[in-house]
């Protein structure tokens, strides 16, 4: 493993052991060039995925971006790392469980959207602004209004 701070390709591994929901394997790494220390983590890749742009073009997935999107979504809201990276964890295994190599950015899309419904309105609220491409106000408040129940007349 190359060392992120002096490129050094000749490090060591001081400690290893499973993250606390066991999808990855934490290693804590020392560069003996520079003395620096760092964790890296080893996750299992069922297959590699393909994301389809809505332009055709084509790219490899990267569970990061989609972990740094929920994120953003996420900012400042009551919603803890652990759980986060389960359900990053989760829609990982879905897309790779799915039979497909190449998925469509619009399912990933939709996806995440269904994930934060559940576990977040207001992330939900937020990452659809951008998914949705809201361009004013009104479309914040008539996404809203589609999501408030009905008042009921009792």
């Amino acid at each position: 493993m190359r060392c992120p701070f002096c490129g050094n390709e000749d490090t060591q591994v001081k400690d290893s052991r499973p993250t606390e929901d066991s999808s990855a394997i934490r290693r804590r790494r020392f560069c003996p060039g520079c003395g620096a220390r760092f964790t890296t983590f080893e996750r299992v890749q069922l297959r590699e995925l393909t994301v389809v742009k809505s332009t055709g073009a084509r790219e490899p997935f990267d569970r990061d971006k989609l972990l740094r999107s929920m994120r953003i979504a996420l900012r400042k809201r009551p919603v803890d790392a652990d759980r986060l990276e389960r359900v990053i964890n989760s829609l990982v295994r879905q897309l790779e469980s799915s039979g497909e190599s190449e998925i469509p950015s619009k399912q990933i899309g939709e996806m995440v959207m269904i994930t934060l419904q559940t576990l977040d309105p207001v992330a939900y609220i937020r990452y659809a602004s951008v998914y949705k491409d809201f361009r004013e106000a009104a479309d914040f408040h008539q996404f809203v209004d589609q999501l408030a129940p009905e008042p009921t007349n009792d």
